[in-house]
């Protein structure tokens, strides 16, 4: 063997030869550590939360006293379009166990559809078996949700009103376990914690259950129980009139009504009541372009409210430490703009750190990463455990949450510019289809969400994340490889399942059009 010999061609293309970067690939370096750095803040807040929760989980809600004559409430059901799940919410409000003299029921229906029909006999139905229920339809719909809220309110007849929305089931004793709570006179609403009719239907449905747990487990009990602001969830909580009232009423210049009025209620000195023990269940998008429908007006609605409310409630006097949590809640979703040129630097930093040989340099990203990213399992792992599921159950589904998040992100930066830049959109209601268990197919029914060029974007993202990922497995570095996948998987899942529900809703159009009208038989 030649010693002298200089290095073959055939050796490993990981060899550590460390050679300057140019201004360019420095600057991109640059950049993505302080992506990762701002993104690691928000990541953190999640363990703040776990914080404040774990430190005040038994201080437990429980109400001043008891009213000795029972007040009057109005339970609203705002309803539209919703053909498969109406006559389930009447028929489950009928039987809320509460003095038929001091209950009113108000079906708020703006429907165009024959949820009409289904609605008004319902009601008339239960009319008849003597409760105390009115149908209310409005042909403008305007100020949408928030605006047949405000129109019931004005013709309401109680001093509480609880709110449902249509794909909800409550449980009879719902007003017996909440109502007791307002013998406060400073308690403005009660919110209860969503439950997950159709959770098992399928591996979205079960992401959306841990991401609901999350914030609904651990944000809200962390938030309430520490003092801090919590909002109304637009459904499940009831409202004290004065409450709503003092806070400047429904208003409908955000997507999220209910975000709104709740800090403008807080603003003026209502107290509200969070009670994760009253589990109210109801039904989650089943299809991926429904469930990026709701994301989108939730996220955007939140950056609506932030920029109505926050200047005002950072000039108020309240302590520092419910003016920080306000600001962290209603800009949570300005981190998915960062996640975009996150995910277009990522797989171009590591190219560059590893053609020079900075193989160590990849280490710097786990810190990032552990705040970014580790922040979300520790978090809806804790919000599984404390419903008294397994390790396993706590963590088998972990992996597709991280990813369908970073999926998420394409849909939710939209939803943030739209927001930032003043553009008006209507307020699109999630299809609900009335399904509970696997195997019952939704793909011929009625209600669907618009289909966009989102999923074209989010397979070129998750084609993108590929090459990165190919790179790595090719020069056997695999230190930031587990974070491309997260990518890859998480672009690829919502692009590939969005695009394949928009191009299956196509073909059944096309397949009625073109079938012939069946004939009479004989």
């Amino acid at each position: 063997m030649d010693c002298d010999a200089g290095p073959s061609p055939e050796a490993p293309a990981k060899a550590h030869i460390h050679t300057k970067m140019s201004p360019l690939e420095l600057s991109v370096v640059v950049g993505y550590a302080l992506l990762l750095a701002v993104l690691s803040v928000f990541g953190a807040h999640r363990y703040a939360m776990a914080y404040l929760y774990y430190r005040h989980k038994f201080r437990l809600p429980t109400p001043k006293s008891r009213f000795d004559t029972l007040p009057r409430v109005t339970i609203q059901l705002p309803i539209f379009n919703e053909l498969y799940v109406t006559e389930r919410l009447i028929d489950a409000v009928a039987r809320i166990e509460y003095p038929r003299d001091l209950l009113e029921v108000q079906v708020l229906d703006d429907s165009t559809d024959e949820t009409q029909g289904i609605a008004r006999a319902c009601v008339e139905r239960h009319r008849a078996l003597g409760l105390d229920i009115v149908y209310v339809h409005r042909t403008d719909r305007k100020g949408f949700k928030a605006g047949a809220l405000e129109n019931g309110l004005k013709i309401a007849k109680g001093e509480f009103v609880a709110v449902f929305d249509a794909d909800f089931i409550p449980e009879p004793d719902y007003l017996h376990r909440t109502v007791h709570f307002f013998t406060d006179p400073g308690v403005g609403m009660v919110q209860a914690r969503w439950g997950h009719l159709n959770r098992a239907y399928s591996i979205l449905t079960q992401a959306q259950a841990i991401l609901l747990d999350g914030h609904f487990v651990i944000e809200h009990t962390a938030r309430n129980r520490s003092g801090r602001f919590f909002n109304f969830n637009g459904t499940a909580g009831i409202w004290r009139r004065a409450a709503i009232e003092a806070g400047g009423g429904w208003q409908h210049d955000t997507l999220t009504e209910d975000l709104d009025l709740s800090y403008r209620a807080q603003l003026a000195g209502w107290r509200f009541v969070y009670l994760p023990n009253i589990v109210t269940p109801a039904e989650v998008p089943v299809e991926m372009n429904a469930f990026k429908s709701q994301q989108h007006r939730w996220a955007k609605g939140s950056i609506q409210t932030a920029l109505k409310l926050l200047p005002r409630l950072l000039k108020s006097d309240l302590p520092r430490e419910v003016k920080h949590e306000a600001v962290m809640h209603l800009t949570a979703n300005l981190a998915y703009l960062l996640m975009i040129p996150l995910a277009i630097l990522l797989p171009i930093t590591v190219v560059v750190r590893v053609s020079h040989g900075w193989y160590e340099v990849l280490f710097l990203d786990i810190p990032f990463f552990a705040a970014a990213t580790f922040s979300v399992v520790a978090f809806y792992a804790a919000s599984q455990r404390e419903q008294g599921r397994t390790t396993w159950e706590q963590i088998k589904y972990l992996p597709l949450v991280m990813a369908l998040g970073i999926g998420l992100s394409v849909n939710q930066a939209r939803a943030v510019v739209e927001a930032l830049m003043g553009y008006e959109t209507a307020f699109t209601r999630t299809p609900k289809h009335g399904v509970k268990g696997a195997g019952e197919s939704v793909a011929k029914k009625r209600y669907k969400a618009a289909v966009t060029f989102q999923p074209i974007v989010e397979l070129g993202l998750a084609a993108y994340m590929t090459y990165g990922v190919l790179y790595l497995i090719e020069r056997e570095v695999y230190y930031s490889l587990p974070f491309l996948v997260l990518f890859q998987v998480g672009f690829g899942y919502v692009g590939l399942a969005s695009l394949y529900e928009g191009l299956r809703g196509r073909v059944i159009r096309w397949v009625r059009v073109l079938a012939p009208a069946p004939t009479p038989t004989e």
